[in-house]
């Protein structure tokens, strides 16, 4: 087992995680995605410029990227826990595309409280997600707004078109990428991986396009009409991106409730 070195519907729109602060709620970017469901890339696609606007970057505090995470409204953030961010270390940046670039208007936010699940095992990677509480609210706008949550135990279709996005570390592209992947049932992915395949898990991708070029962390999305919903948060996959094998994702609807719970309690 290896960690990748990478790295809802309608009704959503009026929940307190998707603040209506951004202009057409959360999970519809102002600046549209171009996204391609044919593309078998590898290697990712440059996503189009602030079209994947909650698209995090953790960073070391001298500026070195080492995963991604979503913004779920304008004060908090959803990682995997094996990312084990630090607040006394680590910063979260919003609004970044290419990181060579030192013309964005970036965001950078230290993080108050960084909130593992309690049930998280960090030798079966299982309930691998963590919440980042941001020292101060998120400014929303063009390029920074929140991606919507799924509702709890979302039954997802097998094949499920889904895009995965990061800066992924075995890619020498400084630009956002994203990848285009299917869903594939748990039966499918337990020919692969076995019994460690758990029910907090999502298995996407073996059909010749793969996540390895996101970041661990980093956001699952389908989109449903014009609003993209977070499905899943890239865990872990095979040592070598074998494009034939797919990777793991934690199942982002398995703690929909957790989730509201720490957001509510702030």
């Amino acid at each position: 087992m290896y960690l990748l070195p990478l790295g809802a519907s309608l009704e959503l729109l009026g929940s307190p995680l998707c603040p209506s602060a951004s202009p057409a709620g959360c999970g519809v970017p102002a600046i549209s995605p171009s996204v391609h469901y044919s593309e078998r890339i590898i290697n990712g696609q440059n996503a189009v410029p602030g079209s994947w606007p909650w698209q995090v970057s953790l960073q070391t505090r001298s500026g070195s990227h080492f995963c991604g995470g979503s913004l779920i409204n304008e004060n908090w953030v959803v990682t995997a826990a094996h990312c084990e961010f630090n607040p006394y270390s680590h910063v979260v940046v919003l609004g970044q595309y290419d990181r060579n670039s030192n013309t964005e208007s970036t965001q950078v936010k230290t993080v108050v409280r960084a909130i593992t699940n309690p049930n998280w095992d960090p030798y079966t990677l299982n309930n691998d997600i963590t919440l980042l509480k941001l020292s101060s609210p998120a400014q929303l706008g063009r390029r920074v707004s929140p991606v919507c949550l799924p509702p709890a135990n979302l039954a997802l279709p097998t094949n499920l078109q889904c895009v995965t996005t990061g800066w992924g570390r075995t890619n020498t592209n400084s630009r956002l990428q994203q990848v285009t992947v299917p869903l594939i049932s748990r039966n499918q992915c337990m020919q692969y991986w076995g019994n460690r395949i758990s029910s907090s898990m999502l298995c996407a991708g073996g059909v010749g396009a793969s996540s390895c070029q996101g970041d661990s962390g980093g956001p699952l999305v389908y989109q449903d009409g014009n609003v993209w919903t977070l499905i899943g948060i890239v865990s872990w996959g095979n040592s070598n991106c074998n494009v034939r094998v797919p990777a793991i994702y934690t199942r982002v609807s398995q703690f929909r409730n957790w989730i509201d719970y720490v957001v509510a309690q702030g």
